[in-house]
């Protein structure tokens, strides 16, 4: 009997392992090229202050991930169509209207960061770019439509090890000032800039299209069940996966911030990424400068592939409208080329875009935290009273922060 529990145990937590996998595609949206923006801006302009905004987000995007997750395996339904089916029509399109506002702001800076890193790699102009990235994105999206989500899993996770090389790579050579950095872990504020970049790093962390997108991927991998073993089996590997992407997710994000703090104080021109790139080079050296390079490409490919399936589960599950994922990533590159074309600068873009991100997290996490709090949605799996608490305090916290964030930029025009 000893034996038969001993032999159990190892395929037990091969079978977790085997289940990985949606929620790595979900935190590339977290490290996508906005995320590379803010935080440079962050460490470049203010050291190691914020570091306590890219844990908190961080936390609450754990938190968030799981319940979209859950949402999608108990209901075996996805956000958008469970929204979709409780809206009238009216309603329905308004809610569409602000998601797809989301995502495209979202598709733009993964477009963006995407021709910015040709053009710092190749010196390619920044629309040319924009066209080549859109064109690849193209090619990874047609993995997912006709193999199936594990090879798009596995693509997406193979670009996830590019961006976590390319982005930590400047810290092996670049000295941290770790005291200064714990230092950055107590919140605080030094005036309305820094409220307003720490929106932009919240908007840039935790976003909504990844909201929406969770807990379909959860669904189309796993499925939906009524045996409560395998749900509950199903929940496990799913905390565990939420637990670990994100993690590298937030490392990631931590290391720009860390290696801007560390290596780009005080230097003119870090308020750009491509200012940034050359200074990363100046002070590191190019290899380091070209990892960076890279790591960015990375992020603009897989961020876009992953957005353009956002963009289609919202638009499926709010409209009852199917657009192919090939058609619709055609047609949301048009706005990315256009602002790059007529000379937009492509960092303020970027940063502007997360600013946006910020605003439409709280359209996608108070219903998702109402469905998952609602035992007639969730059943025996419905959130208990402690997690009813946590989400309605982070929630109260993003309205707040995106409040200020909106009498901040009143105030600044």
């Amino acid at each position: 009997m000893a034996l038969d529990v001993a032999e159990r145990q190892p395929r037990t937590r091969l079978r977790l392992w085997l289940l990985l996998g949606p929620a790595f595609v979900a935190a590339i949206a977290y490290v996508d090229p906005g995320n590379v923006a803010a935080n440079l801006t962050a460490g470049a302009r203010y050291g190691y202050l914020l570091v306590w905004v890219l844990v908190a987000a961080n936390a609450i995007a754990v938190f968030v991930q799981y319940q979209s997750a859950k949402l999608g395996i108990v209901t075996g339904r996805s956000l958008p169509e469970l929204l979709g089916a409780r809206l009238g029509t009216a309603g329905r399109r308004a809610y569409w209207a602000q998601a797809e506002l989301v995502a495209a702001a979202t598709d733009i800076a993964e477009v963006i960061g995407g021709a910015i890193a040709l053009n710092l790699l190749f010196g390619l102009p920044l629309p040319l770019g924009a066209l080549i990235v859109g064109a690849a994105a193209i090619g990874i999206l047609a993995v997912q439509s006709r193999r199936g989500q594990r090879p798009f899993e596995a693509v997406i996770l193979a670009l996830l090890a590019v961006i976590a090389v390319g982005f930590l790579a400047g810290l092996v050579v670049s000295p941290v000032d770790w005291r200064a950095a714990a230092n950055g872990l107590i919140p605080r504020f030094d005036g309305a800039p820094t409220v307003l970049l720490a929106a932009s790093m919240l908007g840039a962390t935790v976003m909504p299209h990844a909201i929406y997108l969770h807990s379909a991927l959860a669904r189309d991998r796993h499925g939906s069940s009524a045996d409560t073993g395998r749900l509950r089996t199903l929940l496990r590997a799913t905390r565990l996966d939420v637990v670990l992407a994100l993690v590298l997710a937030g490392a990631v994000n931590i290391a720009m911030l860390l290696l801007a703090a560390s290596a780009l104080p005080g230097v003119a021109g870090t308020d750009t990424i491509e200012g940034a790139h050359a200074a990363i080079g100046a002070a590191l050296g190019p290899v380091v400068a070209a990892a960076f390079a890279i790591g960015l490409l990375a992020s603009g490919l897989a961020s876009t592939s992953v957005g353009s399936y956002a963009g289609a589960t919202i638009m499926s599950g709010l409209l009852h409208v199917r657009v192919p994922l090939l058609v619709r990533r055609v047609v949301t590159l048009i706005p990315a080329v256009v602002i790059l074309a007529l000379g937009v600068d492509p960092t303020w873009a970027l940063v502007l875009s997360q600013v946006l991100l910020s605003l439409g997290i709280p359209f996608a996490m108070i219903p998702l935290l109402r469905l998952t709090g609602s035992r007639e949605v969730m059943g025996a799996h419905v959130d208990r009273m402690w997690v009813r608490c946590v989400g309605v305090g982070i929630a109260g916290l993003v309205v707040v922060l995106n409040l200020a964030l909106v009498v901040l930029t009143v105030f600044a025009a």
